[in-house]
């Protein structure tokens, strides 16, 4: 049977107006186009509650118990990666008899959904430590020591596909809490390298890296990019150059030569890449490029640099902006923080 339009107050209202005046319920029915068993219904309601509001509805009962609940909200707390099945058999071991989207609507209701678990570096105490000695010593900078900072990276960008995801149960800003996370080591179908760099004024140059990168590789694409990227974005005498501790970057003939052409290089610690704010920059490519639906390498390359170029100031100058808060979680959390 379908379910009939509920009556505006203005209705019910002036039900309860004729019904005082003397007239019958078949009378208003009548004059209202209403059943009278629906003009009956309102004037007992009235009669009995003195109002023709709405009254509250108590609904079906919750399927879980509050000690359901609470069990299959702590089980996910102590282990995010319990899924919806492994919720479902507990239940029923005590009792409960409940399908995988009641498991999703209880926990949500608990501030909990089901997402992606983020994949992030493995970090050791030893990084720990260097993080906080970075975030530390860096809080008090003023931005404009940030905004003189040429950022620098490379990353992978796929033709097709992505990586496998695994799904946690996690309350809103604990994306990158170690036990939601999926930890991966560096360096670990179509793709191309790339290397780029940024500053707050926009970005830099972006290559791609045809070859095995190696240390003379490095250098050369140094030697040739990172000079004509500082004036093309006018950054001031004393600059900083920040790129992360690959060995290619660490080598001692790399900080030899960066010595000679004097680069001054901004310190940096191990396992960090949310720390760097180009990582946001990729991110926002590989959105773009995956937009674009590139169908081979050549449109691949090409996409990716068309993209680069489109990439506003604005967005580059924000990142830059927010670096304390990025420092300022480090100091807070010990662990690895939201990208801004």
């Amino acid at each position: 049977m379908a379910k009939t339009k509920e009556l505006s107050k203005d209705t019910r209202n002036k039900i309860v107006d004729l019904h005082q005046v003397g007239k019958t319920e078949s009378a208003i029915g009548k004059q209202l186009g209403l059943k009278k068993s629906t003009v009956g219904a309102i004037i007992r309601k009235w009669k009995t509650y003195k109002t023709t509001d709405n009254l509250p509805r108590s609904g079906a009962p919750r399927k879980i118990s509050p000690r359901g609940v609470k069990m299959i909200t702590r089980t996910v707390s102590k282990n995010p990666r319990t899924t919806r099945g492994d919720l479902v058999n507990d239940l029923q071991r005590a009792g409960t008899k409940v399908t995988k989207p009641t498991i999703s609507n209880t926990l949500r209701r608990q501030g909990l959904k089901s997402c992606s678990a983020r994949r992030v570096p493995l970090l050791k105490p030893v990084h720990v430590q260097a993080r906080l000695k970075f975030a530390r010593e860096h809080l008090d900078d003023p931005d404009e020591d940030w905004e003189n900072v040429i950022w620098s990276d490379e990353t992978k960008i796929e033709l097709f596909g992505k990586n496998s995801t695994r799904r946690v149960w996690r309350t809103k800003n604990a994306e990158l809490h170690p036990k939601n996370t999926i930890p991966t080591v560096k360096h670990g179908g179509g793709n191309i390298m790339l290397w780029g760099c940024f500053s707050a004024k926009g970005p830099g140059r972006l290559i791609r890296v045809k070859e095995r990168m190696n240390g003379a590789m490095y250098r050369e694409i140094l030697s040739e990019n990172l000079h004509p990227s500082a004036r093309a974005l006018k950054m001031k005498r004393g600059w900083v150059f920040q790129h992360d501790n690959d060995p290619k970057h660490t080598a001692r003939a790399m900080k030899e030569w960066l010595r000679k052409k004097h680069f001054k290089v901004l310190e940096w610690p191990s396992q960090s890449p949310d720390l760097n704010p180009i990582e946001n920059l990729w991110r926002e490519l590989k959105v773009r490029v995956a937009q674009r639906q590139p169908q081979n390498i050549t449109a691949l390359e090409e996409i990716c640099m068309d993209e680069w170029a489109k990439i506003p100031a604005t967005v580059c100058e924000n990142l830059v902006k927010t670096y304390r808060k990025r420092l300022t979680s480090v100091i807070a959390n010990k662990v690895y923080i939201t990208k801004y």
